[in-house]
């Protein structure tokens, strides 16, 4: 049957390309972002247009073979490729349209965010979104999608309008509010659990004016600059954001503020803390911090990444990331983590299927390097501080940001949680889109 595949694939008159084994590009297509993932499929299918991906779910569907989907290959955790089975590669639909007088856009499946800041960049729009522009625009919305934008104008699904869906039957369904709007609920935080997005439709907002900065501080210094850093993210204006990343060698501190608050007495300089060396740099504009991180974080290194919510940011939690970053076994290892709040707490915590509305911080034990000779030392850190900080943390979280599997269940809660089966159960009862962080259909 694995073998057979192929030759299905390839007879159901698809408009982009089956690549397999023997196909000159099939380890370049098979890579993902992720280096320590190393993973062959049957066959990578090209998807050019809706009618493929139809007939590519379809098939999967039939023949019970792993179905991965890609948009950016970001996923840490792999779940955009698989062993012996179908990878749906969503790269071919990435046309992105704004329509300024609407001030929406229409975003193709497989499009980058890096696609959408740039083309609302001409207009003076933006749509919240993440921070490394190389990420697929799908993978993060379906999580959640949250970034430097969130507290002005909430998370990625806050802005999302509606979208083309192909669920598991090889149905496609426009679905938003009014039309199936107990799907709309669930694709809004619950990964890929209900089918492929080939076209989203989000509203974009005014950026405005844009003040960035950002400082170094000595690592001997983090517990007092964090302390100093929560005081001040305390009472924020939601145009201001501030994120730090804490290393072995420094700790740097990042505040974004735009609209009407930049220049004004609530401005980034409230992060000038004692002992920071602040960046020479001032001219940048937001789609350039977008790209930023983009260098540093590139395709084909490795990386582990677990993530969860905080409440607050008290002594205790600062104290363990002090902690752990001097017991960093190797260079490449940090605590991220960005300040949330203002509107994403507009919603209620029921308004979608994304968890954790309330937390006013996010964290992300995470790492990168070159060797895998390093992975086991790297990871084992990796989970070690997240596990400590976890014991701090709020109990749901953000299914995007998790290199490990298996973490649905406590993410969205027990009342969430069952709702989401009971839906996987309608839309997916064969569990055919089970190549994420799995939500376990329930039996109708």
């Amino acid at each position: 049957m694995v073998h057979a595949v192929v030759g299905v694939l390839s007879g159901a008159r698809l408009d982009g390309r089956v690549v397999d084994a023997s196909h000159p590009d099939y380890d370049r297509l098979r890579r993902v972002y992720n280096a320590v993932i190393e993973r062959r499929p049957e066959a990578i299918v090209q998807a050019a247009t809706a009618s493929d991906v139809q007939k590519i779910v379809r098939i999967a569907a039939d023949t019970g073979l792993p179905l991965a989907v890609r948009c950016g290959g970001h996923s840490f955790a792999g779940l955009g490729t698989c062993d012996d089975g179908i990878v749906c590669d969503l790269s071919q639909l990435n046309a992105v349209v704004v329509d300024p007088r609407t001030k929406t856009v229409d975003v193709g499946g497989g499009a980058l965010l890096g696609d959408v800041d740039a083309a609302g960049e001409r207009y003076g729009l933006v749509t919240p979104a993440g921070v490394v522009s190389h990420t697929g625009v799908g993978g993060l919305t379906l999580g959640g999608g949250m970034g430097y934008l969130s507290r002005r104008f909430g998370l990625t699904i806050d802005s999302l309008i509606e979208v083309e869906l192909i669920t598991a039957d090889g149905r496609r369904s426009r679905v938003d509010a009014d039309l199936e709007p107990e799907l709309f609920w669930a694709i809004r935080g619950g990964g890929g659990n209900f089918g492929v997005v080939t076209r989203f439709k989000f509203r974009m907002h005014e950026l405005g004016p844009v003040s960035i900065r950002r400082w170094t501080h000595p690592s001997a210094a983090t517990a007092e600059t964090l302390a100093r850093y929560r005081d001040a993210a305390a009472n924020a204006p939601r145009e201001l954001t501030a994120a730090f990343i804490a290393s072995k060698d420094e700790l740097l501190v990042r505040a974004i503020s735009t609209g009407s608050m930049v220049g004004g007495d609530s401005g980034v300089e409230r992060f000038a803390f004692p002992r920071g060396v602040q960046d020479p740099r001032m001219d940048m504009t937001f789609v350039e911090l977008q790209r930023a991180s983009d260098e540093l974080l590139p395709w084909g290194r490795r990386y582990y990444s677990k993530g969860g919510f905080l409440a607050d940011m008290d002594d205790r939690v600062i104290d363990v990331i002090a902690n752990s970053l001097e017991e960093m076994p190797i260079p490449g290892l940090e605590v991220y983590c960005l300040q949330l709040g203002g509107a994403v707490c507009d919603l209620d915590e029921d308004a979608t299927a994304y968890s954790g509305r309330a937390g006013a911080f996010y964290w992300i034990s995470q790492g990168v390097w070159d060797s895998p000779d390093d992975d086991e030392l790297a990871i084992a850190w990796c989970r070690r501080t997240a596990r400590r900080l976890g014991d701090l943390s709020m109990t749901t979280n953000y299914v995007n940001e998790q290199a490990d599997t298996g973490i649905a269940q406590s993410a969205y809660g027990r009342s969430k949680y069952a709702r989401l089966a009971q839906l996987k159960g309608r839309y997916d009862p064969m569990n055919v889109f089970r190549l994420n962080q799995n939500i376990e259909p329930m039996p109708a």
